[in-house]
């Protein structure tokens, strides 16, 4: 095998690719820098800088008739007379000739955007003379969550510290971040959320020691089409303001927001706005006043709504103390009680932030009711890259595997989740009633750190990657993205097909290590890797399985907990049925005796051991096919990938040999095949 010469820092922008088009064609750009200059100056540079790292081949400037032709459409066409097909808004059109490449953006952010895919697209060979690309993003929203301290930690971070933060302060490297914000709008990423949302502090960074440092960080992103969000504490009013009350109803309360969004916008003029987690986890909110979410998100709203800013708000809001002994409590079910029943009554510039699923970002869950449920206000899509539940980027786990099912599910509102994410926005509608809820964009907590690699993990960049490109086209195949990511960061050739087979067998393989059929929360409950099946059994955070000598799972369906109604009537008797339910969410709905038998004739009892010795082995085939590329990889990055995977399979066969012990000492039914269960 020929080693690829990958830079792990570099990510999926690697150099020494080959152009199919010729150098003297792409060395020769003409460029537009007017208005909107920041952008287009930045999309004029990567595409310079771009070829020369990425293909050695250096710019001559602007000259002739051929070449690279590159700006907005509208400029393009007054300049030079080019006509387009119609583009949406951060959309762009790349054509090629024998003697021209022209690249046109729908607008500044279009232009760098279609600058990235052209370059990829060169590197994939996927683009020749003939050719007509033309793409936009379907999600308006393309959002990066950073859980980032003050401090310089990270909560639920795998990848080193802070990019933004230590010791207390706003301390940065200028040219990783710049490095940073490259690679985020390399695949479409526009908005960034700098600092932790479920802590307190966060709410130190607006105020003015901090926001000068923030308007630089502001001031790096701002060129790449990249907007921050600032998280904040809803009881600020309290806690930086001494006011002793954040009651959303109280004038004075409402009062210091508005004063306090004016300071900061005067700091950061295009901030996105600010990021919400109340009433969650020990955050106060307006429950504690008697009041609605609605009426906590409307007054920070009001704050911003002025500078153009938005109120981002998460509904992440359940009991975190109920008892275990209440087995008609049912957590799932917080979500959509809290916030079904205030549908219509946010303004206009609040948008819900709502997790994929009704838990915790857990292996596998169903996705949550809400989708397709809130018509009348608008909202995203919440997923998580940083891998708490599924590995901590120790273990490999391609998360674009399990979100393709998630943008494929069919809600029962006439559409699927991808459907949704293209649909008209609330905004925009005459009657919101009659059309399907919109999803207006995606959000995701980010997977990045200090770390060389940037993502602890080498292989865990293809999260990131994977994430940008499904907000743009939430229709792409956990495969397609697999393939890019690996041609454009381990070169094309064998290398690439088989990282990429690695990539594909990773998701199935970390689901059948962890809890079975939809349990969830089987980890240990400080620091959520590896097993402890009755870590969460018994505590004030919730109850998943309630395993016992006969039988196991939670029933959510109308004899139980009621979780399923929360579904349309089509969906909730697919999921009523046990026959017909997923079997990948049967426990999540269901409380089944062993001897239920799956649809592949096997017991409940028996698949649980099945999958749990099949995942150790498929844990050790992925090691024992990394160990095949030694050959082909640089040093560093082969051993630090195989000591992971030796970590992994470590964790896969704790996770085989306590889950089948547990239910042998349940239920001692052995195995049926006679393998060891280790009692």
């Amino acid at each position: 095998m020929t080693i690829f010469h990958m830079k792990e820092y570099d990510c999926w922008l690697q150099g020494g690719f080959k152009a199919a088009l010729k150098a003297e064609l792409l060395a020769n750009i003409h460029a537009e820098d007017g208005t909107d200059a920041a952008i287009l100056k930045q999309a004029a540079a990567e595409l310079r800088e771009g070829l020369v790292r990425r293909f050695g081949i250096r710019s001559e400037g602007g000259n002739g008739v051929g070449g690279v032709f590159l700006g907005t459409a509208g400029w393009l066409t007054r300049i030079y007379g080019l006509s387009f097909p119609p583009l949406k808004p951060e959309g762009f059109h790349i054509g090629v000739s024998e003697d021209r490449v022209v690249i046109a953006g729908a607008d500044a952010a279009g232009t760098l955007y279609g600058v990235f895919r052209f370059l990829s697209l060169l590197a994939l060979g996927e683009i020749k003379a003939g050719d007509a690309v033309a793409d936009a993003p379907v999600a308006a929203i393309r959002a990066l969550n950073h859980w980032d301290n003050i401090e310089g930690t990270i909560e639920r971070g795998y990848a080193g510290g802070s990019l933004f933060f230590k010791d207390g302060e706003v301390r940065y490297d200028a040219e990783r971040l710049r490095d940073y914000a490259r690679l985020l709008a390399s695949v479409g990423i526009n908005v960034v959320s700098l600092n932790n949302v479920n802590v307190r502090t966060s709410s130190k960074l607006i105020t003015e020691p901090f926001l000068p440092r923030i308007a630089a960080i502001a001031g790096i992103f701002r060129p790449y089409g990249v907007r921050l969000l600032l998280s904040v504490t809803f009881s600020s009013p309290e806690v930086l303001g001494g006011l002793g009350t954040s009651d959303p109803l109280d004038a004075r309360a409402a009062a210091w927001w508005r004063e306090r969004a004016a300071l900061v916008y005067h700091h950061i003029p295009d901030l996105r706005g600010f990021l919400v987690k109340a009433d969650s986890e020990g955050e106060g909110g307006p429950f504690q006043y008697g009041r609605t979410h609605a009426d906590g998100a409307n007054m920070l709203a009001a704050a911003v709504k002025p500078f153009g800013g938005e109120c981002v708000w998460r509904c992440f809001v359940y009991d975190c103390t109920q008892d275990w002994r209440n087995t008609a409590f049912d957590r799932a079910r917080a979500a959509y009680d809290h916030f079904k029943p205030l549908d219509g009554q946010f303004a206009e510039n609040v948008i819900l932030q709502i997790k994929h699923g009704p838990y915790d970002f857990q292996v596998r869950e169903p996705v949550s009711p809400l989708f397709g449920a809130m018509a009348k206000t608008r909202h995203t899509m919440e997923f998580q890259i940083t891998q708490e539940y599924t590995g901590q980027q120790i273990d490999l786990c391609f998360l674009p595997w399990m979100w393709q099912d998630v943008m494929a599910y069919d809600t029962g509102y006439g559409a699927t989740v991808s459907g949704l994410l293209g649909a008209q926005p609330v905004s925009a509608r005459q009657d919101a009633a009659r059309h399907p809820a919109a999803i207006e964009g995606l959000a995701a907590v980010a997977n990045t750190g200090l770390d060389g690699n940037w993502t602890g993990h080498t292989l865990a960049q293809a999260n990131l990657y994977g994430y940008g490109r499904l907000c743009w086209n939430p229709a792409l195949g956990a495969e397609e993205i697999a393939r890019e990511w690996c041609v454009l960061t381990f070169g094309p050739g064998q290398t690439a097909r088989t990282v990429a087979d690695i990539l594909m067998k990773s998701y199935p393989a970390y689901q059948k290590n962890n809890a079975p059929f939809g349990v969830c929360f089987m980890v240990e409950p400080r620091h959520h890797y590896g097993p402890s099946i009755e870590g969460y059994e018994y505590s004030r955070w919730g109850t998943y399985h309630r395993a016992g000598r006969e039988a196991v799972g939670l029933d959510r369906t109308g004899n139980g907990t009621g979780y399923s109604a929360q579904y349309p009537a089509a969906i909730a008797a697919v999921f009523d049925d046990p026959r017909l339910c997923p079997e990948d969410l049967l426990l999540f709905f269901h409380r089944l005796r062993y001897d239920f038998r799956m649809r592949n004739g096997k017991t409940l009892l028996q698949n649980i051991y099945d999958t749990h010795f099949e995942g150790y082995d498929e844990a050790e085939a992925l090691l024992a096919k990394w160990q095949t590329l030694e050959p082909a990889l640089p040093p560093a990055v082969y051993c630090s990938v195989r000591e992971r995977l030796e970590r992994q399979l470590l964790n896969a066969r704790e996770w085989r040999d306590q889950v089948n012990t547990y239910f042998y000492r349940h239920t001692l039914i052995p195995d049926e095949r006679g393998r060891k269960i280790y009692e």
